[in-house]
C-alpha cells in the first residue's frame, strides 16, 4: 500500500536520521521509502488551511508546533487521516486523527 506524505514530514525523518547513530543506513531507508510513496506539495489552498487552523488554535489558546500545523493542513486539504502518536492534533477541528 502506498502512503501519502508531505515534504515537511520527510524533512523531519531526515532530521531524525542525522541525529541517529546509523545516519547513512537511515538516510538510505528514507530514500527508498520516498521513492515508493507519494509526497504531497504545499500550495495556496494548503496555506489557506494553515492560516485557518493556526487562528483557531490561537483562539482556543492551544498552540502546537508550526510544522504540525502544516501537516494538519495538508491532511485536511486532501481529506486524509493523520496517523500520529502526538496527542495535540486532537484539538484541530475537521481533522481525522488515527493514533498509532
Amino acid at each position: 500500500m502506498k502512503c501519502l506524505f508531505r515534504a515537511l514530514t520527510i524533512g523531519e525523518l531526515y532530521f531524525g536520521a542525522h541525529k541517529s547513530v546509523r545516519i547513512h543506513e537511515n538516510i538510505a531507508r528514507i530514500n527508498d521509502f520516498v521513492l515508493s510513496n507519494v509526497v504531497l506539495s504545499c500550495n495556496a489552498e494548503t496555506a489557506k488551511l494553515y492560516g485557518d487552523i493556526k487562528n483557531r488554535l490561537r483562539d482556543i489558546g492551544q498552540p502546537i508546533p508550526e510544522n504540525d500545523i502544516w501537516i494538519a493542513a495538508i491532511a485536511q486539504q486532501h481529506a486524509l487521516a493523520l496517523v500520529t502518536n502526538d496527542g495535540h492534533f486532537v484539538v484541530i477541528e475537521n481533522l481525522t486523527v488515527e493514533k498509532w
